[in-house]
């Protein structure tokens, strides 16, 4: 799992982050931290949800609610960005373009 994850590290990550060893530990403290999910009587062939299940359902959400707000940044910088093309194309900011430019190159660089 630590090799197949490793492509899709965010910047950043110590080098040892992706090692199986420390791969291991994150998953262990997950297991400890995750509150069992009670057994209900039922009838045979129900599916049970494992605490595998709610680590995956937490992570997920979590994951999801991450991408919500760079997605919203995104749209944020965007919309900043569209306005400030405007005013240039206008005229309006003509005395601020190579700081415009130095802040626009710095964001794209930042994307990758």
């Amino acid at each position: 799992v630590s090799r197949a994850i490793k492509p899709f590290a965010e910047p950043g990550r110590p080098p040892d982050w992706f090692s199986q060893k420390h791969c291991a530990s994150q998953y262990s403290e997950l297991l400890e931290t995750t509150e069992t999910p009670k057994r209900k009587r039922g009838e045979k062939g129900e599916v049970v949800e494992t605490v595998e299940d709610v680590i995956v359902r937490k992570l997920t959400a979590e994951r999801v609610e991450e991408l919500k707000k760079i997605i919203k940044e995104t749209q944020e910088k965007y919309r900043q960005l569209k306005k400030d093309a405007e005013l240039i194309q206008a005229g309006h900011m003509d005395n601020r373009l190579e700081e415009l430019c130095n802040e626009i190159m710095m964001w794209v660089i930042s994307l990758f």
